[in-house]
């Protein structure tokens, strides 16, 4: 035991019902989020969130845990921005450490085209809620003294926008907390409960068949990362959604002196710290659309040269565990969220690179659509009827998406 092992969290497990006013499949933090805002904001307790699994074993326990809203359009980056604040106030809500630190993300331009892309992106954060500013590389050079700016002579460091608010938080006490948060005002978690098809009555889904029997729901809500096209279509809904693998490894401990995150979309990488002292870095998705869990000795070569390219202290480390989630990804690189078309049957998917960050405020937004019916403004330009209204929200403000 040591303080990154949780001591105070309660867990209370039931035996399925065979009826709930909502299903969520999908045990991980959309899932749990979305149940968790149902209770605490509305009162809304007759719930079953169904894990084939266990809970976070999915994406929720893959990502790198980074939390920002420094993205390319309005829509995300007023999104984004709500989720970095429920963060920001999720232990004391939850009384829950999640670990959570706010570090600053540097966002590296190593070309001009890079600096205005840069440049406008600390604008448009601005002017729409997110803290965000452009830096010039004797800047960069004071927030982080370990970057190299001559980008090992190859890819010199010309500015960054510096997104003050970029913070991280450890992703599966995040789970366990809204787990825990739910289930104590009545809300049902079952894990190894896996869904095997829809229950309908004409085009109207009534609830979920499982390998423990049938589930009626008046609502059911996909939160499924990985496998949400096959779900989908059960309802008769087909998703523009293609489902990408994403990498990521850890190295041995530094000393706890990289207090930033950095990221280049040019290099493709990104890294941070962990609490432990571990080097966190991860790059882009994998190019081949795949359900795969497997990592691979190319990626580690690649992403790393790139990674020592403008952090050289990096040579000096070795590799301790590399790791797979799955991405579903939309055409448009921005979520999926709200009705479906498909009576009774609701989406939140197509989260890509940035599912984890989004956690508290897709949970909040799903929430409360559920319980008024009515979508709030805040997820209204993600809906799916965006694509056949040709109104996409097109927004590669990820180094994972390029």
């Amino acid at each position: 035991m040591n303080e990154f092992v949780e001591r105070k969290i309660e867990l209370q497990w039931h035996e399925p019902k065979r009826s709930y006013d909502v299903v969520i499949v999908g045990g991980g933090g959309h899932g749990l989020a979305t149940a968790y805002y149902l209770a605490t904001r509305h009162g809304i307790t007759n719930v079953a969130v169904l894990e084939r699994k266990y809970i976070g074993s999915g994406n929720s326990g893959r990502n790198t845990t980074i939390i920002r809203s420094n993205y390319g359009i309005p829509e995300a980056v007023r999104f984004y921005q709500r989720s970095v604040e429920l963060y920001q106030n999720f232990e004391s809500e939850t009384d829950r450490w999640v670990m959570h630190k706010r570090k600053g993300l540097l966002w590296v331009a190593h070309t001009e085209a890079g600096v205005r892309a840069e440049r406008a992106r600390a604008e448009v954060n601005t002017a729409f809620g997110a803290r965000t500013e452009f830096v010039t590389p004797q800047q960069i050079k004071e927030i982080c003294p370990q970057i190299d700016l001559t980008g090992g002579g190859v890819w010199p460091v010309l500015g960054a926008s510096y997104h003050l608010d970029g913070a991280s938080a450890r992703h599966d006490r995040v789970v366990w907390a809204l787990a825990e948060g739910a289930m104590r005002r009545g809300v049902h978690v079952h894990q190894r409960t896996a869904v095997t098809g829809l229950l309908k009555d004409g085009d109207r889904v009534v609830g979920v068949e499982t390998e423990r029997g049938p589930i009626a729901a008046s609502l059911v809500v996909s939160a499924v990362g990985g496998h949400v096209t096959a779900l989908a279509a059960m309802a008769g809904v087909r998703l523009p959604i293609r489902t990408h693998p994403l990498q990521a490894f850890v190295t041995n401990h530094y000393a706890l002196a990289f207090d930033q995150m950095v990221a280049s979309s040019s290099l493709l990488f990104y890294a941070s710290q962990t609490a432990r002292g571990e080097m966190l870095i991860g790059a882009e998705i994998d190019r081949q659309p795949s359900y795969s869990y497997q990592s691979g000795h190319h990626f580690l070569q690649s992403c790393g040269f790139r990674a020592m390219t403008l952090l050289p202290f990096l040579r000096d480390l070795r590799i301790l565990r590399q790791w797979t989630g799955v991405c579903d990804m939309s055409p448009d690189y921005s979520p999926i969220m709200g009705e479906s078309g498909a009576p009774g049957f609701y989406l939140t998917t197509g989260w890509g690179t940035w599912g984890f960050k989004a956690i508290p405020a897709g949970g909040e937004q799903m929430a409360e659509l559920i319980a008024t019916g009515k979508t709030p403004a805040l997820i209204a330009p993600f809906s799916l009827n965006r694509f056949a209204q040709d109104r996409t929200m097109a927004d590669r403000g990820s180094a994972g998406t390029h």
